[in-house]
């Protein structure tokens, strides 16, 4: 495996598109607020992006835990936030919040056709839905990837969060501070995190903010150290269950939806677990606090467990 910082090359489009929500965070709030929201759905942005490096996509898969083994000739469904993310930031770049204090709080993935690796990638995103309380705003994005031949063979939804308001002093904490894994649920594998994960991530995706690789902006950001990307978590999340629900079949899963409910601040040792219903966590251990949760369902699997005791149904 290369290092992950040689990988920083290929990542052009999404640094110039960070350095672009960076630009338009500057004017002042008020020039900010005289903003108007766009109607949502917007419309499309869409765009043909040349195939993933093959080395980019091996060391991506490796870094996550996979096995490029299990790839060949497809792409891995939870990278698609490293083509996708340019045409994020531009759905998001005229909106009246300031976009630099953007959470990542989840997504959903479905997969109607894998992605073959070696051909350009037609992408196109909009801007879902904008749910506002004043408290903070609830972002959603779609996502749709594929090919010539199969234009929407992966779809996602990106969940994201802007606060809005400080939180008072003595206020409760936020309900997702509470969420635990499920006394009852299984391990299925068992994360040890370094340091440098947050780093290794944002040279191999290009989400290179600086709270997952730079203690004092993690700091200066509230958190005890710095913290995984959202995404990161996802990856290792998809790749435990193929290796020990799926066989090592990365074209099972059919759909997968999270939430990022607590940050996980590096290093980290951490579980994934999943119950019979097809829930998937990470967390301390079960009874524990949990820093993702969410279902997932496999391709023409029946409503009923597996060999490994789990069903792949909700």
């Amino acid at each position: 495996m290369s290092s992950p910082l040689s990988h920083l090359v290929h990542q052009g489009p999404v640094l110039r598109a960070l350095g672009g929500i960076l630009f338009s965070s500057l004017p002042s709030s008020s020039a900010q607020s005289s903003r108007v929201a766009p109607a949502v759905p917007s419309g499309w942005i869409e765009a043909v992006l040349p195939p993933r490096p093959e080395s980019l996509v091996r060391d991506y898969i490796r870094h996550v835990g996979g096995d490029p083994g299990w790839y060949r000739g497809v792409l891995p469904l939870h990278m698609f936030p490293q083509w996708s993310f340019p045409l994020l930031a531009r759905a998001v770049a005229g909106l009246p919040y300031p976009t630099t204090r953007i959470v990542n709080a989840g997504c959903w993935i479905e997969v109607r056709a894998p992605l073959p690796a070696g051909e350009p990638l037609h992408v196109k995103v909009r801007l879902e839905s904008i749910h506002d309380d004043g408290r903070r705003a609830l972002i959603v994005q779609r996502v749709v990837t594929g090919t010539a031949e199969q234009p929407e063979a992966m779809t996602a939804e990106l969940r994201a969060i802007v606060p809005l308001a400080a939180r008072k002093p003595g206020a409760a904490r936020p309900a997702s501070a509470h969420h635990r894994v499920p006394l009852d649920a299984k391990e299925i594998a068992f994360l040890r995190l370094r340091g440098s994960a947050g780093r290794d991530f944002a040279a191999l995706t290009g989400d290179v903010n600086p709270i997952h690789w730079f203690p004092p902006a993690a700091r200066a950001a509230g958190f005890r150290g710095c913290i995984l990307h959202g995404f990161s978590t996802l990856a290792r999340t998809v790749e435990a269950l193929n290796r020990r629900v799926f066989a090592g079949d990365p074209r099972s899963l059919s759909s997968i939806d999270v939430r990022f409910v607590r940050p996980l601040v590096l290093p980290a040792s951490v579980g994934v677990y999943i119950t019979r219903s097809g829930e998937a966590f990470v967390g301390d251990a079960p009874g524990g606090g949990a820093y993702l949760e969410g279902r997932f369902e496999a391709h023409g699997e029946p409503n009923g467990p597996n060999e490994s005791g789990v069903s792949h149904h909700g």
